[in-house]
């Protein structure tokens, strides 16, 4: 079976051209003459793209198949351009051990929409007492390429240090959600004027810097790599640039609703915009949005967190934190970074595929739109609208902060080698 997408942009640069895909691989980029058998793809005015790469997303499964399984999860990934997420390891039970991760692998595999890479976690049931069986899922089935005890910091510093001297024999990379427990006992928001107005308890952004700054030394000495989740902060950016100018092998994400949200929307008191680390300022927003452009940050993740409604739609203390992202994440980094200049169509390939790719160890993800390269590319119109209603998304859970928004740019295909998993909207 041959796939023709007619018309595209590649990066959204230059003329537009046809590309054939036959067995998974782009075979010609041109003016291509079409097979009779072809599946035909019309994308005139149209951005081709390579297939974007999730670091951070949580399937819920096994444990909370009531807020997202792997199957509605990986349909909510194709719908949104995603051709490989990593799942991560705060599952129950915990993705601790060969079992779990293999569980994760294959029925990702079965589902077929998205690559699903389980993340191993780094410690015994994220309890951080224990280093987990990191060699063990590394050479599983599953090939754990990311460890990280995401929603818990592995807070003990001769903890972390052991992981990072272990992983450099695995070649892995230790992924870490930086939050100084002791630092945010009952917090509930970015500490600031705002959460003081409002009666929250409040989150320093020291918490973070503190663990990164900590983070960064170690990975120093231990010639390990070292990816920071979810940065939030403008001092966090900050600490990164310093341990990147050192020579630290340090990457780092950021997330769409950091990039976008602030903590101004707190003061509806709407557990939707409850999420970790805070939304926080607009200062540490705008910061956020030129660390990435300048690559100071390396890509974007979604944090994808679905809840059931129990667990969200609560009085604020009791929510749980975490939002939708794998919908909306493309639409978010068109607002904030396309439209306002700071990122092409190359760039958005660069943070959303290519450098997650390269940071997760995925050979045939993020990969040049060219011939003989693999066929898992994502087709944008960049032009279009779309308005956000979570009840209408893929995802079993509907915690979305962008309801109701209008937000620019709509994924029309995804191709996971060369196969369409989701086109118009739908998937196939």
């Amino acid at each position: 079976m041959s796939t023709v997408i007619q018309g595209a942009r590649p990066y959204g640069e230059g003329d537009p051209v046809d590309v054939l895909i036959e067995d998974g691989v782009i075979t010609a980029i041109g003016a291509v003459d079409v097979p009779e058998d072809a599946d035909v793809l019309d994308a005139s005015g149209q951005v081709l793209l390579p297939g974007f790469v999730d670091l951070h997303t949580h399937l819920r499964e096994p444990g909370r198949e009531d807020t997202e399984t792997i199957d509605t999860g990986s349909a909510a990934a194709a719908l949104g351009g995603y051709t490989a997420v990593f799942a991560m390891a705060n599952t129950d039970p915990v993705a601790d051990n060969a079992v779990i991760v293999e569980h994760v692998w294959r029925r990702g595999q079965e589902v077929g929409l998205v690559d699903v890479h389980p993340v191993g976690a780094v410690t015994v049931g994220l309890k951080g007492e224990k280093l987990a069986e990191l060699g063990t899922m590394a050479n599983s089935q599953a090939r754990v390429k990311v460890f990280s005890d995401d929603g818990l910091c592995v807070a003990d510093p001769l903890l972390m240090r052991r992981a990072l001297e272990y992983s450099t024999a695995l070649d892995v990379v230790i992924a870490q959600h930086a939050e100084e427990p002791r630092l945010t006992v009952g917090a509930q928001a970015h500490e600031g004027e705002r959460a003081a107005r409002l009666g929250y308890p409040g989150w320093p952004a020291a918490a973070e810097e503190s663990i990164v700054a900590r983070d960064c030394l170690l990975a120093l000495h231990a010639n390990a790599r070292l990816h920071v989740c979810h940065v939030s902060t403008t001092g966090t950016a900050d600490v990164l640039a310093w341990a990147k100018e050192r020579g630290t092998q340090v990457t780092a994400e950021v997330t769409p609703h950091h990039l976008l949200l602030t903590d101004e929307r707190l003061a509806t008191y709407d557990p939707v915009n409850k999420v970790n680390p805070p939304l926080r300022t607009q200062s540490d927003t705008a910061r956020l949005r030129t660390a990435l452009a300048e690559g100071v940050i390396d890509c974007v993740a979604t944090d994808h967190a679905p809840h059931a409604v129990q667990d969200k739609d609560t009085e604020w203390t009791a929510a749980r934190p975490g939002m939708l992202g794998l919908q909306t994440a493309l639409s978010i980094v068109a607002e904030t970074m396309v439209r306002t200049g700071l990122l092409d169509w190359r760039g958005v390939a660069r943070v959303m595929s290519e450098r997650p790719a390269e940071i997760g160890n995925l050979a045939d993800h993020g990969r040049p739109i060219a011939v003989g390269e693999p066929a898992n590319l994502t087709l944008v119109d960049p032009d279009a609208e779309w308005t956000v209603r979570g009840a209408e998304l893929a995802s079993i859970a509907a915690n979305t902060p962008y309801e109701g928004m209008r937000l620019p740019g709509v994924v029309t295909a995804t191709l996971l080698r060369g196969r369409i998993t989701a086109r118009d909207g739908k998937i196939c």
